[in-house]
């Protein structure tokens, strides 16, 4: 696969034309001009080489030179996290999680939370910028920030469904022993004073599986990471 330095995100890619936030720093950040290459991700697995024909500081036109189809990755991860009280580690979650590979993402408001809002349109920024960053062709799907009783009962189809909680419990498994190969895996991460009693209780009889991610006590955004590295090696 040919890349090129830059790229950018350009979900239609019929249209040959960035994005105004995307042009703008094109053009008046990066001074790219015509003729120079860049490359370009729609956030499905298309990522292309492209040579800007128009630099345009509102509307950046390019045709296209190569087109390369990123495989999907062989496993699915969908992970449920509390926001974090500081944003710039849940920022930081979101960046290593990408990295690493994950398919969903959904931001839980728990009764422990000390966080109770967010801003999703800079959780999706944050989400894009990391996935032109690694060269991960695909963008996770980012979800609006969720009370944990409506989300521990949605429908989560047959995917293997777990809570990683920090209370003693005689029924948790480590993660990596509890998941099950070519199954979906949803995890849930609980905020920085763990989940309470009652959400863990909730959760378990929903079909949610207690499980460890080891002996330490991690903080939120490590537990994400962990576990989306987790569920990528086995």
């Amino acid at each position: 696969m040919t890349t090129a330095k830059h790229h950018f995100f350009c979900p239609d890619l019929e249209g040959k034309t960035l994005s105004e936030e995307e042009s703008n720093h094109a053009v008046r950040v990066l001074r790219l001009a015509e003729n120079d290459h860049i490359t370009i991700m729609n956030g499905k697995g298309r990522i292309i080489l492209a040579k800007i024909v128009h630099a345009h500081k509102k509307a950046l036109k390019f045709e296209v030179i190569e087109i390369t189809d990123q495989a999907q990755h062989e496993f699915y991860t969908h992970i449920a996290l509390a926001p974090t009280k500081n944003l710039d580690r849940y920022f930081f979650f979101i960046e290593k999680a990408i990295e690493i590979g994950v398919d969903r993402i959904t931001p839980i408001l728990c009764k422990n939370s000390e966080r109770k809002m967010i801003n999703s349109e800079k959780i999706v920024k944050a989400a894009i910028s990391a996935m032109k960053q690694s060269g991960q062709g695909f963008l996770p799907q980012i979800d609006e920030l969720m009370p944990i009783n409506d989300f521990i009962q949605l429908d989560h189809n047959d995917n293997q469904c777990f809570i990683a909680h920090c209370e003693n419990d005689q029924t948790k498994k480590e993660l990596k022993n509890a998941i099950l190969p070519q199954k979906k895996v949803v995890i849930l991460i609980g905020p920085e004073g763990d989940f309470n009693a009652d959400e863990i209780i909730l959760a378990k009889q929903n079909k949610f599986e207690a499980v460890s991610l080891g002996e330490s006590r991690l903080r939120t955004e490590t537990a994400g990471i962990v576990a989306c590295h987790t569920v990528a090696l086995i």
